[in-house]
């Protein structure tokens, strides 16, 4: 007999029936060869302080550093006091007898780190030696389960993603225990201060973030906006900015309505706009925060429901790319969504089919334990409202990733008026590409220069160097300096992605740039905390 050991009981459930195992047993399902059984998320934990022999808090224990790490079942807290969970040891004796009769294990935990320290954990808690096998699929389809039971995976292939997530776990330990204990001590034992080795960097950069909100105070500064007109098109051009307001009261007014300024230079520069790369978990995270104001938590809940619904791929993924191998697919997959999605993504798609495709999103050496987010062959059935949202969100990113660039031109006009350089932009799209189907999310305030924004207009006329343009409109626009907004979770999420960047030391920062804190799976649950 091969036992199927998935994650949950709705995942056994799929398993089993997509492989033919239909007699329901008391904690898992049997036929054909198979027994289809489950945890309940994490059976097995690290053992408690206790169970080295520290039944107190007192700084003389400290530090805990275990020369071996125990593991034992579940525990829940009842009337302050850590108990067994009664559903987990059941659970547990329910794995451990069918492992006894077991020829092969194959594991069908979620295919990423903690899916896999589930499940050793468990296979090493209860002592088992039986050979194992992994199902590593990126979607729930029941085409993907039979191609992934047709191509197990050898169990030692995933030895490193195991250590890892092990790593991760003891690390979490050493430093949640020992820290929080000794900040509690420390602080007179008043009360649990909770420290965490992702939680405490996590909660240092929201406090910095609102003291500098706080504590920031506006500074004035001004440009000089001058108004112009040729062809019946009106513009505009403003000077950089200007410190003090004496110096730019002096400055405008050396100029006067009705007077001339030269045009010193014309620069058209045409740029191509590459489309947004595919959603991973936390990209998604942020643009639902933006448009919707979903949580991290609340979309990683609605992305694992959908996931579950066989409608998308695997939601917890890192990667923003996809393969070769998958990218034969995409083509199949906008035809599902020209006879399936919502007429503004249907229709976006349609044209798709048969095209040539951006591949700015295909790289092999660039997908990670699983690819881009991507939505499946299953047609939708009905969906909540939050979940439709969520669903359109990675179909349109799907058809904006695939479309051509948007191709723009962009002139900037250096006008010369009485020796104060003013500037006038424009930008005119000549083709709409990727931007055909975007509703693209406002970038952060951080994130936006309210300097190009001033200089910016709709449309410009044609304009020639050393041409003569007369000063139609005159201002003096007081502005002022902003704070850094106080983090959201959309700015929290891409400041935990991107936080190896912050490092002052040099060396350090070089080493970890391209190093976040937590992972895809936990920054939901960090924040949460």
């Amino acid at each position: 007999m091969k036992v199927v050991i998935a994650e949950k009981p709705s995942v056994a459930r799929d398993l089993a029936r997509v492989m033919g195992a239909k007699e329901v047993k008391d904690g898992y399902i049997a036929g054909n060869g198979y027994a289809f059984t489950y945890a309940f998320g994490h059976l097995v934990q690290l053992c408690t302080p206790q169970a080295y022999g520290y039944n107190s808090w007192t700084i003389s224990n400290l530090p805990i550093i275990p020369s071996t790490f125990k593991l034992e079942s579940k525990k829940v807290k009842r009337d302050g006091k850590q108990m067994d969970d009664t559903g987990a040891v059941k659970q547990l004796n329910t794995i451990k007898s069918l492992l006894e009769q077991a020829e092969e294990i194959i594991v069908a935990t979620d295919a990423g780190r903690e899916g896999e320290l589930i499940f050793r954990n468990i296979y090493y808690f209860l002592g088992s030696k039986v050979p194992f096998k992994r199902l590593w699929i990126s979607s729930q389809t029941d085409k993907a389960i039979k191609e992934g039971f047709a191509n197990l995976k050898a169990g030692t292939e995933y030895d490193s993603l195991y250590m890892s997530a092990r790593s991760r776990s003891e690390s979490d330990w050493l430093i949640g225990i020992n820290a929080t204990q000794a900040i509690t001590l420390a602080a007179g034992n008043k009360g649990l201060l909770s420290l965490g080795r992702v939680q405490t960097p996590t909660l240092a950069m929201i406090c910095s973030r609102y003291l500098e909100n706080k504590d920031f105070k506006p500074q004035a500064f001004y440009k000089i906006q001058a108004g112009f007109e040729k062809d019946n098109i009106s513009f505009k051009a403003t000077s950089n900015k200007i410190d003090k307001k004496d110096v730019a009261e002096q400055t405008i007014a050396r100029l006067t309505v009705g007077s001339n300024a030269r045009v010193a230079k014309v620069e058209a520069k045409e740029t191509k706009e590459q489309p947004p790369l595919l959603f991973d978990l936390t990209s998604l995270q942020q643009d639902a925060n933006k448009k919707y104001g979903y949580s991290a938590d609340q979309t990683l809940s609605i992305a694992q429901t959908l996931y579950e619904k066989k409608v998308i791929t695997y939601p917890r993924t890192g990667s923003r790319y996809i393969g070769e191998d998958v990218f034969e697919e995409i083509g199949a997959l906008f035809q599902h969504l020209s006879d399936t999605a919502d007429e503004s993504i249907s229709s976006i798609a349609k044209n798709l089919i048969g095209a040539k495709l951006n591949k700015r999103s295909v790289d092999d050496k660039k997908v990670t334990d699983h690819h881009a987010l991507l939505v499946t062959d299953e047609k939708p059935g009905p969906m909540l409202k939050e979940q439709q949202n969520v669903y359109n969100m990675i179909a349109k990113r799907m058809v904006e990733s695939f479309s051509e660039v948007c191709i723009k031109d962009i002139t900037t006009v250096t006008i010369d008026a009485q020796g104060v350089e003013l500037i006038a932009k424009g930008t005119v799209i000549k083709q709409y590409g990727w931007r055909l189907s975007a509703e693209q999310i406002e970038a952060p305030d951080e994130d936006k220069n309210n300097d190009d924004q001033d200089n910016e207009n709709a449309q410009l006329p044609k304009l020639l160097a050393e041409e003569l343009l007369q000063i139609l409109t005159l201002e003096l626009a007081e502005r002022f300096t902003k704070a850094r907004p106080i983090h959201t979770e959309a700015s929290l999420l891409k400041a935990m992605e991107t936080s190896g960047k912050e490092i002052e030391d040099d060396e350090m920062r070089q080493a970890m740039k391209d190093c976040g804190l937590g992972t895809p799976a936990t920054r939901a649950a960090t924040i949460e905390t």
